[in-house]
């Protein structure tokens, strides 16, 4: 009798059942139960992706039907299927089909982590709630964010590995994940000549360092890494010395490695984004450098050229600083960032945006469909379909035009996805767009110039580039398909959202910008330029595959534009 090598699956499955019976026996059944959820959910954005990126022969007649069932075709090449026919098969054999054995490894255990998340018990809902807004409109702003985000188990809207934590046993998973009600940091004191940046202790309240020393906030689980040798033994020479006595703490939320400090008297409520020595989605999600001194500057760049735009917030980074010891002086470093408390109105609710398409405790429904029928109330549509498209036509008139402006007329295209945007409704309607984390930008050099505007970035900084199509690709793939994108296709389903008609509408929006863009001398050129990249008949969609086969570097394929 042949016995079968088991697969990247099985063994992820066997490792963390191993695991939780250790440290969360509790668990286990219900971790059982999730898995085939959970799975499924893993398998249908690897054949999406797969399909979209032109994998594994996935675009040849019927291949796609074979694979899964339900298949319905969305604009930018997009797929949505009910269900992948047999997803474990599929997450083991489409990686091999496409050369990606560390993608299937990578795959497991997203699926692994995303059944352990739907395993942890669920955010409770009061009786006589009436939908998760009401719910979240209980809570200060920054609280309002955590609580939606914490609805976001499924992770990144287009990844299939939306949910890997390489790096991460169980039990870390359950300290310090989304699900994990709060976590805290620590601190190490780094020798003065090693630090680079701010003193970020100071800033948070926190000065235990010796003479000579700066004291720096680190994850809880990250400092453990740097103390216990993972980058060598750090203290022998005095680089860093451990600081036993402060910690914080605070909320993870869904990039995992930024948490949401809890309140403390005489400060404002911060952000605080750490290097994390996992890997979550694509990259191991520790901090360069050059992000911690960029992050204030281009905070400060964007508040002068965004003064005008009254319906954007920003979520200012203050301050960041890292420490030249480890790999690439990447593992220590911290940016601090600053909420929005204060900054709301009365009535006005903030939804992290990867938070839209996250099933409510209360109606079970998406957050965005709740949100389009407070929307229908308030501006009183009888129809479903009507209120979908007139929200749409809305939220683009809040989304797109000030990133538009900003790309043509300063060179700086916002990495607008659907993570980095917190829209604010008021009974439904757009209201405002908060943006955050400034690390994926592109900040095109001569057009920013030409404006008279300049920032000084770290050297060799990745976000600097000279090519106007590299800031063009970054601001048409988020803005456009991971976002607006995203909400279009829930909302055909939930509402019966006409795609052609309300892309129609979205076009129409980007036409309006571009045309009082093109009648101001300085700006019409590139206006012309940029409007024929958005509207082309092929644009470039960031292909997360291909990007993991690769290993590094953002990498695209060309897509059809429903705006052409």
């Amino acid at each position: 009798m042949t016995t079968l090598a088991p697969t990247a699956l099985d063994a992820a499955v066997a490792a963390a059942r191993g695991q939780l019976a250790e440290v969360a026996p509790d668990l286990r059944a219900r971790f059982a139960d999730t898995l085939p959820r959970a799975v499924q959910t893993v398998a249908r954005r690897l054949v999406d992706a797969a399909y979209r990126e032109d994998l594994a022969g996935l675009r040849e007649p019927g291949a796609l039907s074979r694979v899964a069932a339900g298949v319905r075709c969305h604009a930018f090449d997009r797929t949505s299927t009910r269900a992948v026919r047999d997803p474990a098969r599929v997450l083991t054999e489409l990686p091999d089909r496409i050369g990606g054995h560390g993608l299937a490894v990578e795959l497991a255990d997203a699926a692994v982590n995303l059944a352990l998340a739907y395993a942890r018990p669920p955010v409770a809902a009061p009786a006589g709630a009436a939908d998760a807004v009401e719910l979240a409109a209980r809570h200060t702003p920054d609280d309002q964010a955590v609580f939606f985000e914490r609805l976001s188990t499924e992770g990144h809207n287009l990844h299939p590995c939306g949910r890997t934590r390489l790096g991460w046993r169980v039990a870390d998973a359950l300290a310090h994940d989304l699900e994990a009600a709060t976590t805290t940091i620590g601190f190490v004191a780094v020798r003065r000549d090693l630090h680079v940046g701010d003193d970020v202790g100071a800033l948070l309240g926190v000065d235990a360092a010796p003479p000579g020393y700066v004291a720096q906030p680190v994850h809880a689980w990250q400092r453990a890494q740097v103390l216990g040798g993972r980058y060598g033994d750090l203290t022998a020479d005095g680089a860093l010395l451990p600081l036993d006595g402060p910690t914080l703490a605070g909320s993870p939320t869904a990039a995992v490695r930024t948490l949401l400090l809890d309140a403390r008297p005489g400060q404002p409520r911060r952000y605080l984004k750490l290097s994390l020595d996992i890997q979550v989605t694509s990259t191991r999600r520790t901090i360069s450098v050059a992000s911690t001194r960029n992050g204030p500057a281009l905070a400060a760049l964007l508040a002068r050229l965004l003064a005008g735009e009254e319906r954007l917030l920003l979520f200012d980074e203050e301050a960041g600083a890292a420490a030249r010891v480890g790999p690439g002086d990447r593992g220590l470093a911290a940016i601090v960032r600053r909420g929005l408390e204060g900054r709301l109105h009365a009535g006005e609710v903030a939804v992290p945006g990867g938070a839209l398409y996250a099933t409510s405790p209360v109606t079970g429904t998406t957050v965005l469909a709740e949100l389009v029928d407070r929307y229908a109330a308030t501006r009183r549509f009888t129809g479903r379909a009507a209120a979908a498209a007139a929200f749409l036509a809305e939220y683009a008139r809040l989304l797109l035009p000030p990133l538009l402006r900003l790309a043509t007329r300063h060179g700086i295209a916002i990495e607008a996805h659907l993570q980095n945007c917190v829209p604010t409704f008021r009974d439904g309607v757009p209201y405002r767009l908060a943006l955050r984390d400034f690390a994926g930008l592109r900040v095109h050099r001569p057009r920013l110039a030409v404006g008279g505007h300049s920032v000084s970035l770290w050297p060799g900084s990745v976000i600097a580039c000279d090519d106007a199509d590299v800031m063009r690709a970054k601001l048409a793939y988020t803005a456009l398909q991971a976002h607006l994108g995203e909400l279009v296709v829930r909302l055909v389903y939930s509402h019966g959202l006409d795609e052609k008609a309300t892309w129609r509408a979205v076009r129409g929006v980007v036409d309006e910008t571009y045309d009082e863009l093109r009648g101001d001398p300085a700006t019409a050129a590139a206006a012309a330029a940029d409007h024929r990249f958005l509207t082309a008949p092929l644009v470039p969609h960031k292909a997360l595959v291909r990007m993991r086969l690769r290993g590094s570097g953002d990498l695209y394929v060309p897509v059809q534009n429903p705006l052409r």
